[in-house]
């Protein structure tokens, strides 16, 4: 039997917003007002020394992580090369939670829940090695993002329970309804 949380997301309707082109609320601070219903952001410290650098990617129970059970968290890697672009998908279970650890990213979110306070609003977040964040990502926000520096980025990523294909939803990067401008914006 499903628990009441799960039994909502289970009905969670997702719909793909019509938007207008280009980036959506471009996010500059982690208590942004302008975030996604549910998305989270907050800073991690980077501790750098003379051997190479050090950073907690994640403790069980605390931070945004703390409502992670144990037993199904899973903690990923994902490497791509400059100019890559992997988006979007979404989750009506899953939540994601991304700590970009080499390069540079240009993340995207779409409000995809039919009914949110934020159905259809997106989000830009420049993150990685000079801005970094770590982003939580709630079940039906569609996320993606482009890698935006010269060489390959790196992303680490935990999610609270165990990769389900069957959860999982993609929509083209290039849909023109959520119509995401992935152009270099300062030419």
């Amino acid at each position: 039997m499903a628990k009441p949380a799960e039994a909502l997301l289970e009905r969670m309707r997702i719909e793909i917003p019509t938007c207008e082109k280009g980036l959506g609320k471009v996010i500059q601070a982690p208590d942004s007002p302008d975030l996604i219903a549910g998305v989270e952001v907050t800073s991690f410290p980077i501790y750098p020394d003379d051997r190479g650098w050090f950073l907690e990617v994640a403790r069980l129970g605390e931070g945004l992580v703390a409502g992670f059970p144990a037993h199904t968290t899973q903690v990923s890697a994902a490497a791509s090369y400059p100019g890559t672009i992997k988006a979007f998908h979404f989750h009506r279970r899953q939540a994601d939670y991304w700590v970009p650890i080499k390069g540079m990213f240009q993340v995207a979110l779409v409000d995809l829940r039919a009914g949110s306070p934020t159905f259809g609003l997106r989000n830009t977040l420049y993150t990685g090695v000079l801005r970094p964040w770590q982003i939580l990502i709630p079940p039906g926000v569609g996320h993606g993002y482009k890698v935006i520096a010269a060489e390959p980025a790196v992303l680490v990523y935990v999610t609270d329970c165990h990769y389900d294909p069957g959860d999982e939803g993609r929509i083209a990067h290039d849909d023109p309804r959520i119509h995401y401008d992935w152009e270099l914006q300062h030419k």
